[in-house]
């Protein structure tokens, strides 16, 4: 039987990412309600500028686009190779811890040596996963 368990690391990456794009629209739609910006800046997102903690939230989104992409590729071959053992499993929960922490950091204080520490961690964690990966597609 395939084990499937790499889906739970993966669920929890998409939720992390869906509770920063809440966040998102929450910070946005309040800075449009009390004037701070008017809502035709975000058409073009030209003519004005968008205040500094959504705009933290903005970069922190697609950044949520960026390397994570690569982990969701990494643990669906993991899941079709059968590399699905523990410690494939454990880098994958924690890649998600590191990317939960850089999200803290990012969209909270954003301390940037924290931030780049948390940052480069999730990918030598990444690194890990797929040299595990190649290492069994080799064997």
């Amino acid at each position: 039987m395939e084990d499937y368990r790499l889906i739970y690391p993966m669920f929890a990456m998409v939720v992390l990412t869906f509770s920063v794009v809440i966040r998102l629209f929450r910070a946005r739609s309040k800075f449009v309600a009390e004037g701070t910006v008017d809502v035709s800046y975000f058409k073009t997102y030209q003519d004005g500028n968008e205040p500094e903690a959504s705009a933290k939230l903005a970069r922190h989104f697609s950044n949520l686009y960026e390397a994570p992409v690569l982990f969701y590729v990494c643990c669906l071959v993991g899941i079709a190779t059968g590399l699905t053992g523990t410690p494939f499993f454990v880098l994958a929960w924690v890649y998600v811890l590191v990317r939960v922490v850089h999200t803290y950091i990012h969209t909270g204080k954003n301390e940037i040596w924290p931030r780049v520490y948390a940052y480069f961690s999730s990918w030598i964690v990444l690194l890990t996963m797929w040299v595990l990966l190649v290492y069994r597609a080799a064997n």
